[in-house]
């Protein structure tokens, strides 16, 4: 029988307060041994406030944090086994790769031969073997960025904490090094947290996502889960992005919008939702595909003028508006022609990719 993994990090009902303003608001989540968790907000939400607070650089108001299994309120962030991959790197640009590397050991006075094994190591793992002489100064952002996770990594934390660790790399750097990342973890088998805005760069590394807004957390689950099963109108809409057409539960369990009968959405979506109830249909952009206004579509389908056609490559984005200003964006091969600026369209899609969610 395989044992279940312990939790690496527990928070049980933080706050945090500056005077009148309230960073975060009663949050409470575990985080397992070796898995990759990530925080995912905008800016503002409170996600690099509640990392800093695992960190030990900013104390909660209220609430306990544990780290396998012990309280570290109070204790301070040197106490902690963690170590952070800051924003900006901070690396001393003036020394070379394998001094900034060494940096942790030296401060936890480790003896001199085990520092340059360790470093050694680290150098090959990071994929910076041979650069070890060379000055931070001298390197790429790429190489930096691998510096800093090196120099957290080489002091063996039981938590990585990383705050937007890819946020100064550009889109191709980035794509790399998420890879590097997702490789280092899994080889490791250490206990990451995240945070990040990005959320292609939260889905692609994370086993769990913690979706941030306002100072709560909306929900915390796997990937695969939050994109086709959001929980609120504000993860649907943050993770990934989509369509959100209002409507209103009928008698029968169906739904209503703009007060008519909407079909092809069916009970299993649907479920037990009271008559009356205020919801959204969550559509993503790429379950939808456009057809002329006088043809015939399987499932939901809803009308709308088009109004942007935006090519992106392999993809191309139709825009269509209603009647009401509000809009439904289609996400279609590139290869379909597309349909005419001004004119009516039938956007439809297949009613079991659908999801609901109050308003």
């Amino acid at each position: 029988m395989t044992e279940k993994p312990g939790n690496a990090v527990e928070i049980d009902a933080i706050t945090k307060s500056y005077g009148d303003t309230v960073a975060i608001r009663h949050v409470s989540m575990n985080v397992q041994d070796g898995e990759f968790v990530t925080i995912l907000g905008p800016s503002g939400c409170g996600k690099s406030t509640l990392l800093r607070m695992i960190s030990g650089f900013v104390e909660p108001t209220t609430g306990d944090l544990r780290i396998a299994g012990k309280s570290v309120v109070g204790l301070a962030p040197y106490k902690r086994d963690t170590a952070m991959v800051f924003q900006d790197y901070a690396l001393f640009p003036h020394r070379t790769v394998a001094e900034n590397i060494a940096f942790g050991l030296r401060m936890r006075k480790t003896e001199k031969k085990e520092i340059a094994r360790r470093v050694d190591e680290m150098l090959e793992l990071i994929n910076l073997k041979g650069f070890g002489g060379r000055r931070v100064s001298e390197i790429s952002g790429g190489q930096a960025q691998r510096v800093a996770l090196g120099r957290a990594l080489v002091v063996r934390p039981s938590v990585l904490l990383l705050d937007e660790p890819l946020g100064a790399l550009d889109m191709k750097l980035r794509k790399q090094m998420q890879a590097e990342l997702k490789k280092i973890h899994r080889e490791l088998g250490l206990t990451f947290v995240a945070v990040t805005h990005d959320q292609e760069e939260a889905l692609t590394l994370s086993d769990r996502i913690a979706v941030m807004n306002a100072g709560r957390v909306e929900q915390f689950d796997v990937p695969e889960t939050l994109y086709r099963r959001p929980a609120t109108r504000f993860v649907a809409d943050f993770v990934g992005g989509a369509n959100l057409i209002d409507a209103e539960i009928a008698a029968g369990g169906q739904l209503l919008v703009n007060g008519k009968p909407f079909t092809g959405i069916g009970a299993e979506v649907i479920g037990e939702r009271k008559v009356g109830e205020k919801v959204s249909v969550v559509v993503r952009p790429e379950t939808v595909s456009t057809s002329p206004s006088e043809g015939i579509a399987n499932g939901p389908a809803i009308e709308a003028t088009i109004t942007e056609v935006l090519f992106s490559g392999a993809v191309q984005q139709v825009v269509g508006r209603f009647d009401d200003g509000s809009t439904i964006v289609a996400h279609e091969q590139a290869l379909k022609p597309p349909p005419d600026r001004g004119s009516k369209a039938i956007f439809s899609w297949d009613g079991s990719l659908s999801w609901l969610v109050s308003r």
